[in-house]
């Protein structure tokens, strides 16, 4: 059954909001450990994972998840608009406010869009060919993400490798 076109945007809205509400949960769970409240922070994860039961089923009435090659080439689009479009715009806001912690967090972001847009290209690239399975690594600090294995310093933002986390 179709969308009307109020069902269709209220969907869009209401998976923003559960996804924004995910993310929030998470930040605020891992203060609730650094404070010492670890039911609180369960109670937080519980609730994040709850709000992304929501965004997948809201993604679904969309219809907006499809097949992983269309997957990919929507995602490489979305990447590559933030790195060419998005951010350097709002690094330049940022800069003209004098806004420090705004201008580090989307340049960070920036790169690290851009990385991304590359892995899924590669990903697409090889898609169905067996190519070798590997893990991702994560920076803490900037979200830098690489293959195989950690580097001895993070390429962004220059983190330790001994920070990054494997991807489960």
């Amino acid at each position: 059954m179709a969308n009307g076109p109020k069902s269709e945007k209220d969907l869009r809205e209401a998976f923003a909001g559960e996804s924004q509400a995910n993310r929030k949960y998470l930040a605020f769970a891992g203060q609730a450990e650094k404070d010492g409240f670890p039911q609180v922070a369960r109670l937080f994860r519980a609730a994040a994972e709850a709000e992304t039961i929501h965004a997948h089923n809201h993604l679904r009435a969309l219809g907006a998840v499809h097949g992983t090659r269309e997957n990919l080439v929507e995602a490489i689009a979305g990447e590559t608009h933030e790195f060419m479009n998005m951010y350097p715009q709002m690094i330049a806001d940022a800069e003209l406010e004098g806004a420090t912690e705004a201008r580090r967090s989307f340049t960070f972001a920036n790169a690290v869009e851009k990385v991304h847009a590359e892995l899924y290209q590669k990903a697409l690239d090889t898609l169905g060919t067996g190519a070798e399975e590997c893990d991702y690594f994560i920076c803490p600090v900037c979200g830098h993400t690489v293959e195989r294995q950690t580097p001895d310093k993070c390429g962004i933002c220059g983190a330790a490798g001994a920070v990054f986390f494997r991807v489960k």
